[in-house]
Order: structure tokens, then sequence, then C-alpha cells
């Protein structure tokens, strides 16, 4: 992948390798790499830890994202936010800064300030906990970042409104990966490229019209193709 390029990856909903290849790059403790090296910007990924991946620039959106009750969104992102730019040589945010720039971002998500004041993610909408995800990618500003069905229990215009603030966040200085299984997320994002994946292995790749091409003939071919 280079920088400024959206990919999409497809496949059938369970075994085919998607999320999984997902939370490896993100350094998941489930997950033992036993062959095969990632590099990214020149270095050893799969020798970082989870923690590392993420100063480097990785970032992770869930497709069920945890509830943690008792510590604070805006807080837990000011943390995040900090260690990046400690990481990278710079001074730490003070609350009220960072608050300010908060709530510029949850603007960005279409996001009600009053979130940022509510434990994290504890009784959000589904909705709301993937603008949180996206508010999180848009505070960090990751150099890659990977989507895991973003769209997956969203009305239309909770896609609507998750869609615009991630394509608000793509840029030609960084790189996003969308995990989805239905071409719908990608009616309001544009790929670059999409690769359909089946039992670990992409199958087929192609531009924008691969995704319209699984969407009318769904996955039956795959199998076939695996082979």
């Amino acid at each position: 992948m280079n920088k400024g390029e959206v990919h999409a990856t497809h496949g059938p909903r369970t075994g085919s390798g998607k999320s999984t290849l997902s939370k490896v790059l993100a350094g998941h403790p489930a997950y033992q790499v036993t062959a095969g090296t990632v590099k990214f910007e020149g270095k050893d990924l799969l020798d970082m830890d989870p923690e590392q991946r993420a100063l480097e620039g990785i970032f992770l959106g869930f497709q069920y994202p945890v509830e943690i009750p008792g510590v604070n969104n805006a807080e837990f992102l000011r943390m995040a936010y900090n260690a990046k730019r400690v990481h990278n040589g710079e001074e730490e945010l003070d609350p009220l800064d960072f608050d300010d720039l908060l709530v510029e971002k949850m603007k960005l998500v279409s996001m009600d300030p009053r979130y940022k004041d509510r434990a994290l993610n504890d009784g959000f909408s589904g909705g709301e906990k993937k603008k949180n995800e996206i508010l999180q990618m848009a505070v960090l500003q990751p150099k890659l970042g990977l989507l895991d069905e973003t769209d997956s229990g969203l009305d239309i215009d909770a896609l609507k409104a998750v869609a615009s603030g991630i394509n608000k966040l793509t840029s030609k200085d960084n790189a996003l990966i969308l995990i989805t299984h239905y071409q719908r997320l990608l009616n309001y994002i544009e790929p670059d490229y999409v690769h359909v994946f089946s039992h670990g292995k992409i199958v087929k790749s192609g531009g924008k019209d691969l995704a319209l091409e699984v969407e009318s003939q769904g996955y039956d071919w795959v199998a076939t193709a695996a082979k």
C-alpha cells in the first residue's frame, strides 16, 4: 500500500481472513504469526508491541467497540493523543487546549459534544460507538487506518455520518483498509483497490468495479477461485 490509497477487502462473513489480517497488523495478542514479514515504512511491524505499532501510526477501528465504564471518553483520548505527541518529540497538550481540539474533531464526525464527558462507549448506541471510533482516528491521525466492518449495525443516517467523517480524514499522507461485506459503505467511500479474500488468501484484486461484481454475483464463485 502507498500513502493516499484506500483499499477495501471483501469476502464471506466468516473464515475468509479479513478481520484476522487487521488484528495481526494491529498486534492482537490472540494471534501468533508463524511465517512471513510485514514492513511498515521500512520497519518490521511484527517485531513491535501493539502499543508501539499504535505510536508508529497504526489504528484499528473495531467491529464491536468495547464499553469501558469509569473511563472518561475525553480523558482517554487526551492520554492517547499526548502519548503520541511525546513519542514524536512534542510537548503534551494541556486539558483546556485538548478540549478545544476535541470539540473541533467531534464537529468533523458530526458527534454531539456531550459524548466527550461520558464513559468510553458506555451506553452508546451502535452508531455513536462507530462515530467514536472515527473520532479516535480523527484525534490520533494514524498513517494507516484499519476499519473492521465499520458499517456493521448502522442505519442509513449513521452510515452516511460515519462515511462522511472517514472521507474527511483520508488524505495523501495516510492510507486506509476498509473491511466490509457489502457495497453500501463503498457507495459513500470510493476505494482505489478492492481485494476479495477466501480461506486466508486474496483470490482476486481489482478496482472499485470489483465490489459491484461481488454485490451482483455473491460469493459462490470465491470457493472456485480459491482452489
